[in-house]
């Protein structure tokens, strides 16, 4: 499943229990075959479930099934029906008193309301469509269920409803029987042969349009492919199957693992709390990572879209054969689809610049989380509620523990690893130690230390200091490592590092013999000894960064501008701009000046932007500076965002100014040509991100003639990437120019929920003073809708998470329109609403005025009578 900005805690919510995974138990019972007949109706939805039960390897006795907000009509044990005082339905649990200890089947019929369900988890109704969210805890809220990821059973689904109303059914598995009954209604019967937890059932049924095409496996099957979507926007699904057919074929020839149905069906809906989720052969997407078309999708949309189908489609294996044994294991089927999903766009697009996007994601977002009251292991130790623990913390620094993974065996040592692990798992839940243990075993290793990774919180620290001797020739690197949240047992970090001289890596000896780039930091402090040195080198530390890490490496200002112009590793020469820059945006928040260092600094910048032969996307990724987000987190105590905001902005006007020249250069010999098709290619999507860096710094730097440029760009643009890029400077300016786009774009999407959401996130963003007033007028729009997803978080998700000047405002409007937001959230989708609060999770960074502000919006939360567990759990946590 595909996260939409989750956030974590651990601790005790209100009346519910904290679950401990020292806690965990096999399931008392196993369940090896349902049979569910579904008659859908909007308010309506009757289901008979048949369960073929048995014993487990738990105690007899009772028997709970969890079953929430269900009204039970019936319950039968071997076909016949129990007397009411045979069992109980009470707080969500369905308790069999007296259950046949052998194996039985039990009948239920239980009754659900998909029109009123407005939490988009379990069935629901939205825009006409029926659809289901069962990860992680929604099928009890379809049937009552042994609702836990270590019950796999195989399903076989009968769905009926009006053919008018829903001509499409669908659900897991391959379509087996279909038909007409009286009364124009209709049928469809789905049968999955493989078995799978309560988490992955799905069902669709609406009057959907779709595209259809084919693949052809290794093996020679035919699978037919179904992309589904609302009528009339068919033709925006095509980029979506392209990427699903590139993704089958990836998988195929990096991991040999070929797709096990006839059929693969993804539908697009409107309401989703997620991005889009694994259901077995079914998967459901937010239809915002599924449309796209050039005159709606940006580039960034594409790539997302293509990374996202490729995720989910991985997840087929890495999730679905192989599943999680309970929550506490979510990070093995997410952070290892994650990672498979980050090699697949490497292997698609560009590596380095794949690797910049991930790692700047992470150590702006994940490092934030770490550092802060929600930091959790990557697997955690408790939880109250899982849907909180969908988080950065789980997928992306997962990712990373499969990275080092793969760093420390290499491409045939990991997917060894992988073999191993899918040989011995298949169709099981499985644990981290089972991934470990393959991993291990399939190359002869001891991950013991390693294994630690997945239990400890926060960011490792690793200081370096590097001498050199010239008399010996000897190069000396002591690494040194700590966690200010950890347990103090020490990591085993692999390091990949370079010794650059000449803007050449030397070669690498320890005791006269050749080594490689990759040492492994197992200690609390060790020393690496290098010889047949014959000069100074500069040493390139922590390479593609091999590992998650805050690396403290000592280099001066001018060893960081040298990196810039000579290091031959891409990432680290790129590492080194962010470093550099990262310490002028804290001088500068902070009063100091550097002046020739900024100089030297922009000249460097300058020289890689106008370096041909360096792909343009990578030319782009140089050029955009740390966030303030990032300056925040360097500075870490008493921050002013003010002050943030105007250093940050003042550089960038300065690089505009100093290198106005060469931008206008860029500008000019990028601009497309007339005529010229659209395509979402990574060399067309390099050449767009280069110009539109140019267009953001000649804006920057050049006052009105920079807002008119914008303006023209806006006018001009071929493609929603230019039209956006340019919106987005002028996001930022109350001007006639500004108005006018904006005007225009409005005029022209205004019928395209979808693409008018660009408009709203583009205004939440403004960093114009009167940018709260903004949001509350576009919170009143007719176009905005508080009960989907979508809208919060293109509103109240970008001022909050990418508006951390005006998010943070000193006069407290931020921070108090945020809080009523996850009020009003909180009674009808919590699990947004739980979302929104986590961007509070920083406040206690900021100077003594805003962290007053941010507490007394918090502790307005925090006392709202009948708030959530989920709100509770978060807000409790970051108050604590």
């Amino acid at each position: 499943m595909t996260s939409e900005q989750s956030r974590a805690p651990a601790g005790k919510s209100g009346d519910k229990p904290v679950i401990h995974l020292r806690d965990y138990a096999p399931p008392p019972r196993l369940i090896d075959a349902v049979r569910l007949h579904i008659s859908l109706e909007p308010s309506r939805a009757t289901v008979r479930s048949t369960l073929s039960v048995r014993a487990g390897d738990g105690q007899g006795g009772p028997l709970a099934l969890d079953a929430e907000k269900l009204s039970l009509d019936s319950v039968a044990i071997d076909g016949v029906e129990l007397q009411s005082d045979a069992y109980a339905y009470e707080s969500d649990k369905l308790t069999l008193h007296a259950p046949p200890a052998a194996a039985f089947t039990l009948t239920t019929v239980s009754i659900c309301d998909p029109e009123a369900n407005k939490a988009l988890s379990g069935l629901y109704r939205s825009r006409g469509v029926y659809c289901t969210q069962c990860e992680a805890e929604g099928f009890r809220r379809i049937a009552p269920y042994l609702d836990r990821p270590d019950v796999l059973a195989r399903f076989r689904v009968r769905l009926e409803a009006d053919k008018a109303e829903a001509p499409v059914l669908l659900s897991n598995g391959n379509l087996v029987e279909g038909g007409d009954l009286p009364g124009g209604r209709h049928f469809a019967v789905w049968d999955d042969p493989h078995p799978k937890p309560a988490y992955l059932f799905a069902l669709v049924g609406g009057d959907l349009g779709h595209i259809r095409d084919e693949f052809t496996t290794a093996s020679g099957r035919k699978v037919e492919l179904r992309i589904y979507c609302e009528r009339g926007k068919e033709e925006r699904c095509w980029w979506a199957m392209d990427s699903l057919k590139r993704s089958m074929a990836w998988d195929e020839r990096r991991f040999g693992l070929e797709y096990d149905l006839d059929v693969f069906n993804i539908v697009a809906v409107s309401d989703f709390n997620m991005g889009a989720m694994e259901n077995k052969g079914l998967n459901i997407f937010n239809d915002k990572l599924v449309l796209a078309a050039p005159e709606t999708a940006t580039d960034e949309d594409y790539e997302r879209i293509e990374a996202v189908v490729a995720h989910e489609y991985f997840h087929n294996w890495t999730g679905n054969r192989v599943t999680c044994r309970d929550w506490f294991q979510l990070c093995l089927k997410e952070g290892l689809t994650v990672f498979r999903d980050q090699e697949f766009t490497s292997d698609e697009r560009s590596r380095t610049v794949k690797r910049i996007d991930d790692v700047r994601f992470l150590t702006s977002r994940q490092f934030q989380e770490d550092a802060g009251p929600l930091a959790h292991p990557v697997r955690p130790e408790s939880f109250v509620e899982i849907n909180n623990f969908y988080t950065l913390t789980v997928y992306e620094k997962g990712a990373e523990l499969c990275r080092m993974l793969h760093t420390l065996f290499g491409e045939e040592g990991f997917r060894k690893g992988v073999d191993l692990y899918f040989a011995r798992h298949d169709g099981q839940a499985a644990t981290v130690e089972d991934w470990l243990a393959a991993m291990a075993d399939a190359n002869g290793a001891d991950l013991s230390q390693f294994a630690r990774w997945y239990s400890t919180p926060g960011t490792p620290e690793v200081a370096a200091r590097f001498t050199y001797s010239a008399a010996t020739q000897t190069a000396r690197l002591t690494l040194e490592q700590k966690n200010p949240k950890g347990d103090g047992k020490p990591l085993h970090i692999p390091i990949k590092l370079g010794l650059v001289a000449g803007g050449r890596d030397l070669p690498l000896k320890r005791g006269g013999a050749p080594v490689g780039d990759l040492i492994e930091l197992r200690k609390a402090r060790q020393t690496f000894v290098f010889d047949g040195i014959a000069e100074r080198p500069t040493p390139s530390l922590l390479r593609d960064f091999s590992a998650p890490v805050k690396l403290e490496a000592r280099q001066a200002d001018e060893q960081l501008l040298q990196m810039m112009r000579d290091d031959p590793n891409a990432f680290n020469k790129w590492r080194a701009a962010q470093t550099l820059a990262l310490r002028l945006l804290v001088r500068g928040a902070k009063g100091a000046r550097s002046g020739p260092v900024t100089r030297r600094f922009i000249a460097a910048l300058e020289a890689v932007a106008c370096d041909a032969g360096l792909d343009p996307a990578y030319r782009a990724a140089f050029l955009t500076l740390p966030s303030e987000r990032d300056v925040a987190l360097a500075i870490a105590t008493d921050v002013d965002p003010e002050a943030v905001h105007a250093a940050r902005r003042s550089l960038r006007a300065k690089i505009g100014r100093t290198a106005r020249a060469a931008f206008h250069e860029l500008y000019a010999a990028y601009a497309p040509k007339r005529g010229e098709p659209f395509s979402p290619d990574a060399a067309s999507v390099g050449a767009r991100s280069l110009r539109n860096a140019a267009l953001a710094y000649l804006a920057a730097g050049g006052g009105k003639s920079g807002l008119k440029l914008a303006a023209r760009h806006y006018a001009e643009a071929a493609s929603m990437t230019d039209a956006r890029a340019a919106l987005a400077v002028l996001s930022g300016s109350d001007g006639p120019e500004a108005k006018a786009a904006f005007a225009h774009f409005f005029e022209r999407w205004r019928d395209d929920r979808l693409t008018i959401d660009k408009w709203f996130a583009l205004q939440a963003q403004s960093t114009s003073p009167g940018v709260h007033d903004r949001i509350k007028e576009l919170s009143a729009h007719p176009l905005f809708n508080l009960a989907n997803p979508n809208k919060v978080r293109v509103l109240y998700g970008a001022f909050a998470e990418g508006n951390q000047a005006r998010f943070n405002d000193a006069n407290g409007q931020g921070y108090a329109a945020v809080a009523e937001t996850v009020m009003a959230l909180d009674d009808f989708n919590a699990q947004v609403a739980a979302r929104l609060a986590g961007s509070f999770e920083s406040w206690r960074m900021f100077e003594p005025g805003r962290r007053r502000l941010a507490e007394v919006a918090l502790r307005r939360i925090a006392e709202k009578p009948g708030l959530s567990a989920d709100v509770d759990e978060i807000v409790s946590k970051i108050l604590s």
